[in-house]
């Protein structure tokens, strides 16, 4: 069963397309990791693959992405191959249960994918020219605001939607608020620069202070949590203004924070002897770690 909206988002490839082919071994790789999860989820499947729902299966989704996420941080492209084939696993399991469901089949989501790249890149599928990247990103929000209004339906009594309604608040909170920030920016509602956003940060650091000093009514967690989550989202945004990704930024803090603590505890001699060390002592050890020479930055 293909679904009314893979029927009017997948119109055929234009004649004049030209792709390179696709090698056969590929192909004939894919269709066979297809048939083993139809052959996993059929009758006389696998007992745990047949039990799996859309909901049990999507904390294993995102997982399998951390785990992408490792093996590209480490350089460890053997690894990387096997998580990445992991994740494959993840959208073979999904289109397999929608496909037994009616909702649409594995290759309703290919055939979707390829109009949407196609529409997407009108500079390289339709004649339109672009003078850089910026103009590549700019007119694939226009062409996707246009899928969007093609695709609504006649206008309900219910709430008006928001253009920041299809991100979703499943997402990782980092990620969540720097893509709210830049659809904000879109219509506008921005700082001009960073340094707007440096004494936001200062600001929100003092509403923090305030709510955490001691007062006759005692302090309100929901008030203190509130104010920390105003910080984060600024120093997220502050972030998007200097071009930086804030959740790659923190990985590689957690990870520089890692090697800095077992070096303190090969210092130390071990984990109880680091624990039994004063104040003064970690510190001093803590510094030797710092001033040790570091890995080279990745490309």
């Amino acid at each position: 069963m293909v679904s009314s909206k893979v029927e009017g988002m997948a119109p055929p490839l234009p004649q004049s397309l030209k792709l390179e082919a696709v090698p056969s071994a590929a192909t004939a790789s894919l269709a066979e990791a297809i048939a083993i999860m139809a052959r996993l989820r059929g009758p006389d499947g696998c007992p745990w693959d047949r039990e799996q729902t859309f909901d049990s299966i999507k904390r294993h989704t995102l997982e399998e992405t951390y785990e992408v996420f490792d093996a590209i941080e480490r350089r460890a492209w053997p690894d990387l191959k096997d998580e990445l084939g992991d994740l494959l696993l993840q959208v073979l399991f999904y289109a397999q249960m929608a496909s037994e469901a009616g909702y649409f089949t594995l290759q309703d989501v290919a055939s979707n994918l390829n109009a949407k790249l196609i529409r997407r890149h009108p500079h390289i599928f339709a004649g339109a020219e672009v003078a850089n990247s910026s103009d590549v990103l700019r007119n694939w929000e226009q062409i996707k605001q246009s899928e969007k209004s093609a695709s609504t339906t006649a206008p309900s009594s219910g709430p008006q939607s928001s253009m920041l309604d299809d991100i979703p608040r499943a997402m990782p909170a980092v990620l969540e608020a720097s893509k709210l920030g830049s659809r904000a920016a879109k219509v506008g509602f921005d700082w001009p620069n960073a340094d707007g956003l440096f004494d936001k940060l200062h600001e929100e650091i003092g509403e923090l202070k305030a709510e955490l000093t001691p007062s006759s009514t005692g302090q309100s967690k929901a008030a203190i949590e509130a104010e920390f989550g105003d910080l984060l989202f600024t120093a997220v945004n502050l972030a998007r203004h200097l071009k930086i990704d804030p959740e790659s930024a923190l990985r590689a803090t957690n990870a520089k924070f890692r090697s800095r603590f077992a070096a303190m505890e090969s210092a130390a001699g071990s984990s109880d002897a680091l624990a039994a060390s004063t104040p003064s002592e970690l510190d001093k050890l803590w510094n030797q770690a710092k001033s040790a020479p570091s890995e080279p930055p990745r490309p």
